[in-house]
């Protein structure tokens, strides 16, 4: 997954981007191209299983957060979604910083779209199929015209900026936490102050859950931005374990059994003949996959089977 950070000067982009990634002053200023700093996924699944089989390693599920330096928004078209940062403090309106850099990216949007209605419509001199794509790529440029986001568009179109899910950030000052709610399109923001967030990354990880339950905060703003993200994108986990490895696999929810064997490995989902499965609460429930097994708590599904979050999966395949 690939998030992309954007924001208008002074939002703090940068200095959130610093507290997520932990990549701080190297060369975030000036220049072109992107920052990208990689970060793991907590899971507190994978320690109990980590405990429990003792693997050679573990490997958490990861999220990329992309931060463009200069005009380059190469890294924005290629994110899976949007993380925009509004400045909620120092007497600015948010609303109006919101809606001015939503309007950079409809602006960027239909100059995208001019070009491709261009090429469209040469092409549609030798090939039929290109007039119907001039035609759509018309249409959108008129809603996009109208002030909408491609997102609201009746054909998908994820590749333009406005057409990607995003998660709107207010960044407070340290006094406001846990003060007023900030509503953006209609969605409500993630409140954080990454200033806060930066000075979190200089605790120890046994000393950050103190630290912000003392200022009534439950979760950082890395924490909170994983789940929104896993939610905005429809994302789910499952799950692998053994004494080789325990890792934790990202899929869409509805993603059937051989989908998921997919992306373990190509050959996986060739020859799927069935999945072995169990609920990682029934197994942590149970206490080991022989107590599960004992239970009937330890399934067969076959290549309908949608999988779960959380769902213990073991892939029997011929190749």
């Amino acid at each position: 997954m690939k998030l992309g950070i954007i924001g208008l000067t002074g939002s703090g982009r940068r200095t959130l981007f610093g507290a997520l990634t932990g990549v701080i002053n190297q060369g975030l200023y000036g220049g072109s191209g992107q920052n990208v700093g990689v970060v793991r996924v907590p899971d507190k699944r994978l320690d109990w299983l980590t405990e429990l089989y003792e693997p050679k390693k573990t490997t958490n599920a990861v999220i990329e957060f992309a931060l463009p330096v200069g005009s380059d928004r190469t890294a924005l078209r290629q994110a899976d979604a949007l993380v925009h940062v509004v400045n909620c403090f120092g007497g600015e309106n948010p609303a109006d910083n919101a809606d001015n850099l939503n309007t950079e990216l409809l602006l960027s949007d239909i100059e995208s779209v001019e070009k491709r209605i261009e090429r469209a419509k040469k092409n549609a001199k030798g090939d039929k199929k290109y007039a119907e794509e001039a035609a759509m790529l018309e249409r959108l440029r008129d809603h996009l015209s109208q002030g909408n986001p491609a997102r609201t568009f009746d054909t998908e179109v994820p590749e333009l900026l406005t057409g990607k899910p995003t998660i709107y950030v207010a960044n407070v000052s340290e006094d406001s936490l846990g003060g007023d709610k900030f509503i953006f399109d209609g969605e409500e923001a993630l409140t954080v102050c990454a200033k806060l967030e930066c000075d979190l990354l200089e605790l120890e990880p046994e000393e950050r859950q103190p630290f912000l339950d003392d200022l009534g905060i439950s979760e950082t703003g890395l924490d909170a931005m994983i789940r929104r993200s896993y939610e905005i994108l429809g994302l789910i986990s499952f799950l692998t374990a053994g004494k080789d490895e325990v890792r934790a696999w990202t899929v869409r929810g509805g993603t059937k059994a051989p989908g998921a064997a997919g992306k373990i490995h190509s050959d996986l989902e060739r020859g799927f003949i069935r999945a072995e499965v169990v609920a990682f609460n029934d197994l942590k429930e149970t206490g080991s996959m022989k107590a599960a097994k004992d239970k009937g708590l330890f399934r067969m599904e076959g290549k309908e089977y949608i999988v779960k979050d959380g769902d213990i999966m073991n892939i029997l395949f011929n190749v």
